[in-house]
């Protein structure tokens, strides 16, 4: 037996995505908590919104959790984005880069269906 939640692909690569963030959080250098404040933030609401519209049964509320859910990740990618040009993470951009674009992907079909 299972939640709605855990049957969907985004939700596991959310959870995915939650686990590379961490790695990336404990690599930066002391100084950069906001960004990893920000970053664990983001990655956290990305799995627990995908989780709370699954559980929804109004439309309205599912959609508009989804939103939250990919403009969470949009936001993990802006942070991303920082950390790089700062050089602050080696490995900001590639795995964890790739697995935000097929989140987003996923999440605005669920939107549009």
């Amino acid at each position: 037996m299972y939640f709605d939640h855990e049957k969907l692909d985004v939700y596991r690569a959310a959870i995915e995505f939650s686990t590379l963030a961490n790695a990336i959080i404990k690599e930066l250098p002391k100084g950069n908590s906001y960004f990893a404040d920000q970053l664990l933030r983001a990655s956290v609401s990305i799995t627990l919104n995908i989780a709370e519209g699954a559980g929804e049964f109004a439309k309205n509320e599912k959609i508009r959790f989804y939103r939250m859910a990919r403009r969470s990740a949009t936001e993990c990618a802006a942070i991303l984005d920082i950390c790089q040009n700062l050089k602050l993470s080696e490995h900001s951009n590639t795995k964890s880069r790739d697995l935000l674009i097929r989140i987003v992907s996923m999440l605005t079909k669920m939107i549009n269906k």
